[in-house]
């Protein structure tokens, strides 16, 4: 009797390793992917003619040449826009407002693209403020104004290691004049631009 069981044991053991082996050597590695230029069109597994035009993914899909910005579509206003010495033109803000206006978010979305294309380029941004308040009230001002120009250009990509903040609040101002038109020059974000 022992030797029946330990036959049948024997003849398990060798059942199950013969299972595992097929069921290894069943498995077969999936085809290596080739680049579509390799792709030629032949004829597919059933005889026929593979078709030589690409099927039309529809219009919401199909890509218009020309359509993404690059930057080079800004180097004429860029190169010629020096506020400071910086080819970043200055935002400006309302009176007592670090909001963002229309038109300061669109600067700063061609800021983005500039700064996109000159990955080497670190830039400060400095908050302004015109001369009217009190020092800790203007420096406070300026840091939310250069903080809400940090954070767009953030969100639209550009790498936060790439940009500083910086406050300087009433003590920089661009037009020292007295009146509404200086003032409004002067509540700003600047960009200063280095290598």
């Amino acid at each position: 009797m022992p030797l029946l069981r330990h036959r049948q044991l024997a003849s398990l053991l060798v059942l199950a390793l013969a299972f595992s082996l097929a069921a290894c050597g069943s498995k077969r590695r999936p085809p290596a992917l080739a680049s579509p230029e390799a792709i030629t069109p032949g004829p597919s597994e059933t005889g026929d003619m593979m078709p030589t035009q690409p099927i039309d993914e529809g219009p919401d899909v199909l890509a218009v040449e020309g359509e993404y910005a690059t930057g080079s579509d800004l180097e004429a206003d860029y190169a010629t826009t020096f506020e400071e010495g910086s080819p970043l033109p200055d935002i400006h803000f309302d009176l007592d407002s670090a909001a963002l206006s229309e038109q300061a978010r669109s600067t700063l979305e061609r800021h983005a693209v500039w700064l996109q294309t000159r990955r080497d380029v670190r830039v400060t941004i400095e908050g302004h403020c015109d001369q009217r308040g009190t020092v800790e009230y203007n420096l406070a001002l300026g840091e939310q104004r250069a903080r809400a120009a940090w954070d767009y250009l953030v969100s639209l990509g550009v790498a936060a290691d790439r940009l500083r903040t910086v406050s300087y609040g009433k003590e920089r101002p661009l037009d020292p004049g007295n009146n509404e038109q200086a003032w409004a020059l002067n509540r700003r974000a600047h960009f200063s631009v280095s290598q």
